[in-house]
């Protein structure tokens, strides 16, 4: 009786074995990219600075800097393309392969003639995004960006939008954050990683 427990309690723990061996596969096959960050992705059909068409497939290629935000922010928008155009300044020709993208949350006013005034002062790098709002919230959705009107006196409104710039990979996918004026030193060094991971 002893040798029929041992040999069944045997064949248990081998059954145990094999079912942990399964489960782990097949975590490791079906678990999320780990770029992927839960975001990014999508199609949309929108138009660059100079009225030429762009999709989703802007963003590979090579490594990028995403950033949502509209002409007629007050203040987060112009420090942020600011600290954008130091940061290309600083990095030099490290920065040889590195794009950033300037979509408009409020395509209502900001035109491609209107984006190419505003993101050209930054960088040739730099390309501004705009296009039909229903194309544009399809960009806001796949991103999880906030961009929302805020009404104003009369018909002037403002918007409220994500403030972090995005970190993307030659692949198109998500690698990390660059916080609302956080300091140099350490976006640097966020940027340079990206760089590191798409030589």
């Amino acid at each position: 009786m002893s040798g029929l427990t041992s040999r069944l309690r045997l064949a248990l723990w081998g059954l145990v074995g094999v079912a942990a061996v399964a489960a782990t596969l097949l975590f490791f096959v079906t678990r999320p990219a780990p770029d992927s960050g839960g975001i990014g992705g999508g199609s949309y059909a929108l138009v660059d600075q100079r009225g030429n068409p762009v999709d989703q497939s802007m963003l590979v290629g090579q490594p990028s800097l995403l950033f949502f935000g509209y002409t007629h922010c007050p203040d987060v928008c112009p420090t942020t393309m600011g600290e954008m155009a130091g940061w290309f300044a600083d990095l030099g020709d490290e920065a040889k392969t590195l794009k950033a993208f300037f979509v408009t949350v409020d395509p209502e006013r900001d035109t491609p003639e209107i984006l190419d005034g505003y993101v050209s002062w930054v960088s040739d790098r730099v390309t501004g995004v705009t296009g039909k709002p229903e194309e544009i919230a399809k960009m806001v959705k796949a991103w999880k960006v906030l961009g929302e009107k805020v009404p104003g006196q009369g018909s002037d409104y403002t918007m409220n939008h994500t403030a972090s710039v995005f970190l993307v990979n030659a692949q198109g996918g998500f690698e990390g954050t660059i916080a609302y004026e956080e300091a140099t030193p350490v976006a640097l060094g966020k940027i340079r990683k990206l760089l590191g991971k798409s030589a």
